[in-house]
Parts: C-alpha cells; structure tokens; sequence
C-alpha cells in the first residue's frame, strides 16, 4: 500500500475524510458499517471490510463533494466570492506555481467545504437515528461552532486561491 505523500495527501482529506465523516453517521442504519469501523482486535475489519470501507468512502465523499458544488460554491458566488478570468494560455511555464495553489489552498478549501456537508449530512443521520431525548445540548453547540468555522476557513481558502490563481494566470497581463 502507498504511503500518504503530496501526491496523494490532497485526494485523502478532500474526499477520503469527509467520505468516512457521512459513514459514521449512516453507522446506524447499515449494520455493516459497524464492522467495517470496528476498533476493537476481535471485531477489527477484514482486509476486505477495509478495502470496502475505503472504496464507500471515498464514494460517499465524491457525493459530499457534488453536494458542495451545488451548494456551498454557489452562496460563496452570490456572496461575491466569484472563480477569476484565467487565461491558460499563461499555464506554460506557471504549471507548477498553479499545482501549489491548488495544493496549499484549493485542497483545504475542499477539505474544509465538504467537511461542512458531511458533518451536516452526519448529524442529521445521528440525531434521525437517536433523537433528541437525553441528549448533551453542547454536543449541538459544538456542531454549529464547527460548521461556521468550516464555512469561515472555506470562504477565505477559495479567496486566496481565486486572488492568487489570478495573479498568476490573469488574462489581463
């Protein structure tokens, strides 16, 4: 199995994590799940529940991630966060500068927008699950605390991908 590297890193906390993130949540009602997430030695998953778990995930977070398209990246449009006019005939040569902005901006903007929506997405399965009954108020709190976090750090991660993307690709050069 490969190790985790920059080549990969991106894919892993842009999809993988928020993937796991929606299965944690749907645990409840796909018993299998419950195996495949086992922690304990004699209850820990078979390559193949691993492998299962990997694949599920990272579908669930594809989904996460169209979800976030339709949603998140729209309000930050009509929030005045805008995509930049790039002329990509500028791309030779910038190549490289382009794959860090997307690696040390784009990439969190990903992690941290679809993280909104699968925590979204999680708890809602969580409380569908379980209700309200009995339940620590600070668990809610601590939710809507991260969620606006999660928009806050996605709102300024896609601007300063966008600014510097255009500073390096802008058509009006």
């Amino acid at each position: 199995m490969q190790s985790v590297s920059n080549d990969n890193f991106g894919p892993l906390v842009a999809y993988l994590v928020p993937g796991a993130t929606v299965l944690l949540g749907l645990r409840p009602y796909f018993p299998e799940l419950e195996h495949w997430f086992a922690a304990t030695p004699p209850d820990a998953p078979t390559l193949g529940g691993f492998l299962y778990l990997t694949v599920a995930a990272l579908a669930a977070g594809m989904a996460v991630s169209a979800i976030r398209w339709a949603t998140i990246d729209t309000i930050h449009a009509a929030t005045g966060i805008r995509p930049p006019n790039l002329d990509f005939s500028r791309l030779h040569g910038n190549v490289d500068g382009l794959a860090l902005l997307i690696d040390i901006h784009y990439r969190h903007f990903l992690f941290y927008s679809n993280m909104q929506i699968a925590s979204v997405i999680a708890y809602v399965s969580y409380r569908s699950y379980y209700g309200f009954a009995g339940m620590n108020p600070w668990f809610d709190l601590g939710l809507l605390v991260i969620e606006v976090v999660f928009f806050r750090a996605s709102r300024d991660t896609l601007r300063r991908y966008y600014k510097r993307s255009q500073q390096l690709l802008s058509a009006s050069k």
